[in-house]
């Protein structure tokens, strides 16, 4: 399905939109990169739209191909997270978007970005503006790394400012959408109301059991011949990779099993020294997604010890590639894995994580896995995400951006931008 804009009546024409991220991972892996590469190839396949995706790099750099703009910021990387970088030029992508004058802006990091988008809408009102309210920042990202900073007491009156810019912050969007329910209750208790649920997808023909390659353990120097367990995403303090090494310590050596971690961030090299002597392999940061297939096909068992999932992209591809999941019981774990696809135990309790990790095993996990992967095919796809995104929620800003500005609402942009 296209997107035909109820709001832009008789003169309907294809749209330019524009993705803006503040941080990312160029050369793949992660949630938002997935999803500006998924959401490229849905536009320039299914629609007649231009695309605009600005994002940080290593250099400031535009290139154009066809219908589809990418525009890097220059940025410096994350520390501790190389493979990441993040925009601070502010003013650079203010005039990337005075250049190229978007009919739509979603915004997809909830930092300092969000306001860059807003500044060009009081400029150019007939700017529609959608927010993705990706994570909830102020309980993920502030309350939970400050706490064992500065207490439990301190993080929570941070965490509490944090929703107070949520809601000074999120009210300017035409739209807001979440990954799941418990955002977007969050975001009404912000008195943000202008929402949706968007749910993600999962590449199933990439994804797939067919992709399991007994060769697999053998490259990464693993010895043994029992199950083998993965995890894919960043080894750091918010996915909580350290309780992945300490859940494999109390699983019985006579198990035989291995681990592999695949990812990096700023826990990988201490992990590293404190799995010394243990069958844990860290390949490090994998950027061929054919290859991460790959890797999740050839394993037993996926393990996530995150407590604040707000989608679960990666587990939704470890259930495409046929694997049950061990996780814990919060934010949207118990949404991916319902009864029946693996066990989820409470947070931080290693103990609990090895028990259910043995449970799986014994319960059989080719065949859980085959109900997940099944489960994946029925209610995840990439095409059913955008058909959403483009026939729901962007009518919705654009129909009150048209109220906003009906006067300029129709102006061209520029033909000499679009062509870089």
């Amino acid at each position: 399905m296209l997107l035909e804009t109820s709001a832009r009546g008789a003169d309907a024409r294809p749209l330019l939109v524009c993705d803006l991220t503040q941080s990312w991972s160029p050369t793949g892996g992660g949630g938002i990169s997935t999803y500006l590469r998924e959401k490229r190839d849905y536009v320039l396949s299914r629609t007649p739209h231009h695309l605009l995706q600005i994002v940080p790099g290593p250099e400031d750099r535009i290139t154009t191909n066809g219908r589809h703009v990418f525009a890097e910021v220059a940025a410096d990387t994350v520390r501790g997270s190389p493979n990441y970088r993040f925009i601070l030029r502010t003013s650079k992508v203010r005039e990337l978007l005075a250049r190229y004058r978007p009919d739509l802006i979603e915004s997809l990091c909830p930092w300092v970005l969000p306001w860059a988008a807003i500044e060009h809408r009081r400029r150019f009102p007939e700017t529609a503006l959608v927010a993705g309210y990706r994570t909830d920042f102020p309980n993920a990202h502030v309350r939970r790394v400050m706490r064992p900073l500065v207490g439990d007491l301190l993080a929570r009156g941070l965490r509490h400012l944090s929703y107070g810019y949520t809601e000074l912050t999120y009210r300017e969007f035409d739209q807001v959408y979440t990954l799941g329910e418990e955002a977007r209750d969050a975001l009404a208790r912000c008195n943000v109301t202008r929402t949706d649920v968007l749910p993600l997808g999962v590449d199933t023909s990439l994804f797939n059991p067919d992709k399991r390659d007994r060769a697999y353990r053998a490259e990464l120097g693993l010895p043994g011949s029992g199950p083998l367990l993965i995890y894919a995403g960043r080894i750091d303090n918010e996915k909580r990779a350290d309780r992945l090494v300490e859940m494999f310590r109390r699983l019985p050596p006579d198990l035989d099993a291995a681990l592999v971690m695949v990812g990096d961030g700023k826990l990988r090299a201490p992990l590293v020294e404190r799995a010394r002597g243990l069958p844990i392999a860290f390949p490090g940061f994998e950027t061929d997604r054919a290859r991460l297939a790959r890797a999740l096909a050839s394993a037993d068992v996926y393990v996530s010890a995150m407590a604040d999932e707000t989608f679960g992209i990666s587990v939704l591809e470890a259930q495409a590639a046929g694997l049950p999941v061990v996780g814990v019981a919060s934010g949207a774990m118990p949404a991916r894995v319902p009864p029946g696809l693996g066990r989820l135990g409470p947070v931080d309790d290693v103990d609990a994580m090895a028990t259910n990790v043995l449970a799986v095993l014994r319960d059989g996990p080719r065949a859980i896995g085959a109900a997940a992967r099944a489960h994946v095919e029925e209610r995840f796809s990439w095409t059913a995400t955008f058909n959403r995104l483009f026939t729901r929620i962007y009518p919705k800003a654009l129909a009150r951006a048209a109220s906003r500005a009906p006067a300029r609402r129709f102006a061209r942009r520029s033909e000499e931008a679009l062509a870089g």
